[in-house]
């Protein structure tokens, strides 16, 4: 049966403008790092992707090397895509990155011109577009010039193949070079996409002041922390979970009796405001414009509509700020 968008998609999802630009992100973005790639079942992808966009969730963020195998998250999506949303292409932000390994040979990885060039052209064909509406340079390369990686940034939005431009993993001192240069050659940073959570706070440490002085929008990964911001292993390590299984990214010792015994004093705060932990996660992460969109990522749709559902929590007070910090051992000057 052909999609069919859900018609009250924009009634409940808030937009907020990514910095100085003319571009709104929703609150809660959709990220493909995990469960769209060549191993993962398609038909499990495609219900995330039209359960999110049905909630209004209009910006889905990927990068070349997601998978796995590295491309194949591009590929799935490419064919979501065509089978359900190119009548929706122009409501849809699509995100993609480069600056990590993806090919072999000297020319597959960091920031070289021959690099981002090629990559992007690689992202588009797997995804059957003609453009993306951000490419981000996906982390600082320590040996090519700074000046050498902003002016293919700059290059491929004179080439049409991107609207926008971001930057990913930069430190402050990278990220205000980074941003003059580009502003210098007429294309400026629209978006910095970092991790940032209660338990992860460095963006606090300079970055956030920073983006905002210059004018550029922020997007929050991982803000639930791989999970441990949630009630997923309040009771132990569930078998089918990612700590129990073979990922890098999370193992079985990183869920620690500390950081599950701070994640149920925050779960008891998350409930007298009448969310889940995820959901004040969430809101954290938003706070005062902190972040100008939450990048999830998701297993089921339920999660998506938990994650949804976190925008309209209330706004927090100074002694839930305080409670929190105080559970996590944060010291504010």
């Amino acid at each position: 049966m052909p999609y069919t968008a859900n018609a009250e998609r924009y009634e409940k999802m808030p937009y907020y403008r990514c910095g100085k630009s003319g571009l709104k992100l929703p609150g809660v973005s959709l990220g493909l790092w995990h469960n769209f790639g060549g191993v993962d079942a398609y038909e499990n992808g495609r219900a995330l992707v039209r359960q999110a966009f049905n909630l209004g969730i209009t910006h889905f963020d990927l990068a070349n090397n997601y998978g796995p195998p590295p491309g194949s998250a591009e590929e799935t999506f490419g064919k979501i895509l065509q089978s359900d949303f190119m009548p929706y292409r122009d409501e849809i932000v699509i995100s993609t990155k480069a600056g990590y390994t993806m090919w072999e040979g000297p020319y597959g990885d960091w920031g070289s011109k021959k690099y981002l060039v090629s990559s992007l052209d690689q992202s588009l064909k797997r995804m059957g577009l003609d453009y993306v509406d951000i490419f981000y340079h996906h982390r600082p390369d320590p040996e090519t010039p700074l000046e050498e990686t902003m002016s293919a940034l700059d290059l491929i939005v004179r080439q049409g193949k991107a609207l926008y431009i971001g930057l990913s993993n930069y430190k402050p001192d990278q990220t205000k070079r980074a941003v003059d240069i580009l502003r210098s050659l007429g294309t400026p940073c629209v978006i910095h996409q970092m991790k940032y959570s209660m338990l992860f706070r460095e963006p606090e440490n300079g970055l956030f002041d920073l983006l905002q002085q210059e004018g550029v929008g922020s997007i929050a990964f991982s803000p639930l922390s791989k999970g441990l911001l949630t009630d997923r292993y309040f009771k132990g390590i569930p078998l089918d979970s990612r700590a129990a299984g073979t990922s890098k990214f999370l193992r079985e010792q990183d869920v620690s009796a500390e950081i599950v015994n701070k994640s149920l004093q925050l779960d008891q705060i998350a409930k007298e405001r009448g969310q889940t932990l995820a959901q004040m996660a969430i809101s954290w992460v938003l706070r005062e414009g902190k972040a100008t969109s939450a990048l999830i990522g998701a297993s089921n749709t339920s999660q998506i509509d938990d994650a949804a559902a976190a925008l309209n929590g209330p706004a927090f007070t100074e002694e839930e700020l305080r409670r929190i910090d105080q559970i996590l051992n944060v010291r504010k000057p």
